[in-house]
């Protein structure tokens, strides 16, 4: 990997990190920008293999689909997993099995890392409202826009120096790695996938009998030869004629008056 590729990794690692003011705040950043599945096709364009980075990014993005924020707080940093883990396995020459494995242990120390600049970011809050009691309207958008520097250096900085040096490191590991380890990583990129769409299954199922339409999508995937596109615009379909059959009883007993009612009401007349 050359570094004009590891600095443009590093630019849309930060553009794509949770407290982003830029692309629409979180909305394009963190929730678009940031996701592993864009972050791999953004790292394929840069990386000159769209093919492998849209694999890597979809296998990746599985791993991490029932993963939410709450309030902010994080369970893992997708940022790290996606534009570290996804360069390095694909620059060294591995596949999207690797791209996991090497995402879930990245995840966890990109947590650290955007700990330490939300610590790093208290400070701004209190400049911004120093400026405030002094009515210095420039003071508050200066205190928030200077927030955003130590994001940029953490993040672009981070993702720059792990990509560009630690590409020779990963390529050796993966060379030299035994035939062993290198088919539980292959075992570990198909299972943990399964680990996310679990965790999105549990936050999505209201009813436990809901699983019977995941598994009915499940069985026409894989017994016949109907598209990803095809089963969405059928499922679609399918919850809209149920959210109408849910919903009819409902509009019809609130649209007519209960018997008791209408006996009572003939009482007083």
């Amino acid at each position: 990997m050359s570094l004009f590729q590891a600095i443009l990794i590093g630019i849309f690692a930060y553009l794509g990190s949770k407290r982003t003011p830029w692309f629409f705040g979180v909305t394009g950043g963190w929730n678009m920008i940031g996701r592993p599945l864009v972050a791999g096709l953004i790292i394929g364009l840069i990386l000159g293999d769209v093919r492998s980075g849209v694999i890597a990014g979809a296998m990746v993005q599985a791993l991490f689909i029932g993963q939410i924020t709450p309030g902010g707080a994080m369970p893992a940093d997708v940022n790290w997993a996606a534009y570290i883990g996804i360069p390095l396995a694909l620059a060294a020459g591995g596949t999207g099995e690797q791209a996991v494995a090497l995402a879930v242990p990245l995840s966890m120390l990109g947590l650290g890392l955007f700990n330490f600049i939300m610590t790093i970011n208290a400070y701004f809050p209190h400049m911004g409202d120093k400026a405030a009691e002094r009515g210095d309207g420039a003071g508050i958008h200066r205190a928030t826009y200077l927030a955003a520097v130590p994001s940029f250096i953490l993040r672009a900085g981070s993702a720059i120096l792990i990509c560009y040096l630690g590409t020779p490191l990963t390529e050796v590991l993966l060379n030299n790695m035994p035939d062993l380890m290198l088919h539980f990583f292959e075992v570990a990129g198909k299972l943990l996938p399964a680990i996310g769409f679990a965790m999105l299954l549990k936050q999505s199922l209201s009813r436990s009998w809901m699983i019977v339409l995941f598994l009915m999508g499940w069985v026409l995937i894989g017994s016949t030869s109907m598209s990803v596109t095809a089963l969405a615009i059928f499922a679609t379909a399918l919850a809209f004629i149920f959210v109408m059959a849910q919903g009819q009883p409902a509009v019809q007993a609130a649209a007519q008056p209960a018997k008791g009612i209408e006996e009572d009401d003939c009482y007083e007349e």
